[in-house]
């Protein structure tokens, strides 16, 4: 309200708002990986959107098929309640993801119907096909959302997006590249939030995986805590050089908490000042 009173008193243009659109293969997905950033987004008032590629009915030890979708789709939209943003989960089979024709058509619709500035995916690196070809999709997205004649029932943007990647830890056939680092140690608490309304995931089938179910806590008070602590990920010296960039020496200095995003070779190609138009909470 007060900025909409000072641009009618001072004639100033109102800032444009940049809408953000990630892809992950599985409804916790994009939470893991850019919940911070669109936390901050969120609240500076521009447009955010998770878009799960599956419906996550295989993901658990003693749950599947459509029960479990449905606890997870629940649990996707109350993470975007906690994160005020929007969350969508796609009908396809989890573990079964194949980087088809119709499920890049669902990919381009969505990207056009959003608008967006900013598309955010995994690499085409993982250890998990539906990662992998999560990523597939992206990058074979990544010039046809501009193409008429593709997905035609749906207009086609007219501008390329910049298409960016979740920071991973794989290293083969190419380590990942921070191009852009983000300080979320003010929202890392409004992270952890997101996560834990994936409770099928982060208290039940990834402790699981891990063999670390024991260590959950029983009492439920205790679980945010735990995760906190279980899921707040070192900077690693690639990551603090690329706050050092986007923040300045002293103020990477003190940061504890980043999320950190490769550029895409496929869509815009920005340079630094557009890179800082699009990310407004750098340096803030």
């Amino acid at each position: 309200m007060r900025l909409i009173l000072l641009t009618l008193l001072t004639g100033l243009a109102l800032p444009a708002q940049i809408r953000v659109i990630a892809f992950g293969a599985h409804p916790d997905d994009c939470d893991i990986g850019a919940a911070g950033v669109a936390a901050k987004f969120a609240a500076m008032g521009h447009k955010v959107k998770f878009v799960s590629v599956t419906n996550g009915d295989a993901g658990h030890q003693t749950m599947g098929g459509g029960s479990l979708a449905k606890r997870r789709r629940a649990e996707a939209m109350e993470s975007a309640r906690r994160l005020g943003i929007e969350y969508e989960v796609l009908d396809n089979h989890d573990g079964e993801l194949l980087p088809t024709l119709d499920v890049r058509l669902q990919v381009i619709r969505r990207i056009r119907q959003w608008n967006a500035d900013i598309v955010i995916s995994p690499r085409t690196n993982d250890y998990h096909p539906d990662h992998r070809n999560t990523g597939v999709l992206l990058q074979d997205a990544s010039y046809m959302v501009v193409v008429p004649n593709v997905a035609s029932d749906t207009p086609p943007l007219k501008k390329n997006p910049v298409f960016l990647h979740y920071q991973d830890r794989f290293q083969k056939p190419d380590p990942f590249r921070p191009d852009i680092a983000i300080d979320i140690s003010d929202v890392f608490d409004k992270k952890i939030s997101a996560l834990d309304a994936h409770q099928s995931q982060v208290y039940e089938w990834l402790p699981w995986v891990d063999g670390t179910l024991d260590q959950v806590p029983v009492n439920p008070a205790e679980r945010m805590p735990w995760l906190r602590k279980t899921r707040a990920r070192p900077i690693n010296p690639a990551v603090r050089l690329a706050l050092e960039k986007w923040y300045g020496k002293d103020r990477a200095a003190g940061v504890q908490h980043a999320e950190a995003f490769q550029l895409s070779e496929y869509g815009s190609q920005p340079d630094e000042a557009t890179l800082r138009r699009l990310f407004p909470m750098v340096g803030k």
